[in-house]
């Protein structure tokens, strides 16, 4: 019985702005329960970096929709180790570089760079049987049957000590950045970063790693598909 309920179908949707922990959190879960992990803010950054690489004004929504279109975007899916390649090109450490940093919210705001993704995470979804996936809509928009809603939020203060901890950056200039990328994600026209009407909202400031995923594994217990 408990071998069915570790494999049968599991879809998480982990949701929360930077520096909230939805990353590592996310692997965590995935390694834990059996599932794939998707990052569907590196296929963004991914997107980005070749709209960069190939010079079109990112104001240009034509231009940068068309650079969408056309490239060949891979992504792995094991929480232990993934990669992600742009026509065969690893860009892991190149994604999560300042410049595409502070160009990726523009970029995911092109409805048609939205459209194009949310259609390929869904696919990834269905095929992947259990799967954690984490970005800004995923609740609300690509995955809203999941099986479990998560919004995962913590102090400004707290995101942006983490973040700078990350990219060795520092602290004031990361939250900065981290307040500019909130406005524009909470408002973009098209698919805005928010929490799903009925996810579990999790303040992780005082929390550490293992005691997050922990009370996530505690809630699919409860809905019988951890």
């Amino acid at each position: 019985m408990e071998e069915n309920v570790r494999t049968g179908r599991c879809v998480v949707a982990v949701d929360g702005p930077s520096g909230s922990g939805k990353s590592t959190v996310s692997r965590c879960l995935a390694a834990g329960i059996g599932a794939r992990y998707l990052d569907t803010g590196a296929m963004y950054r991914a997107i980005t970096w070749a709209v960069l690489r190939s010079g079109v004004d990112l104001t240009d929504s034509a231009s940068v929709a068309k650079v969408a279109g056309e490239v060949d975007l891979r992504i792995g899916t094991d929480p232990q180790g993934y990669a992600v390649t742009v026509d065969g090109v690893s860009v892991d450490a190149d994604i999560r570089g300042p410049e595409v940093t502070g160009a990726v919210s523009a970029v995911a705001a092109v409805p048609a760079v939205r459209e194009l993704l949310v259609a390929r995470q869904r696919e990834m979804i269905v095929n992947a049987v259990r799967m954690v996936v984490e970005g800004r809509d995923i609740g609300s928009v690509v995955a809203p049957d999941a099986d479990l809603k998560v919004f995962l939020t913590a102090s400004e203060a707290a995101r942006a000590a983490r973040r700078s901890a990350e990219d060795a950056a520092d602290v004031a200039a990361t939250a900065a950045d981290l307040a500019r990328r909130d406005r524009l994600d909470s408002t973009r026209k098209i698919n805005p970063l928010a929490q799903a009407p009925d996810a579990v909202v999790l303040d992780t400031t005082e929390l550490g790693i293992d005691e997050v995923v922990a009370r996530l594994r505690d809630l699919l217990t409860e809905r019988g598909v951890a």
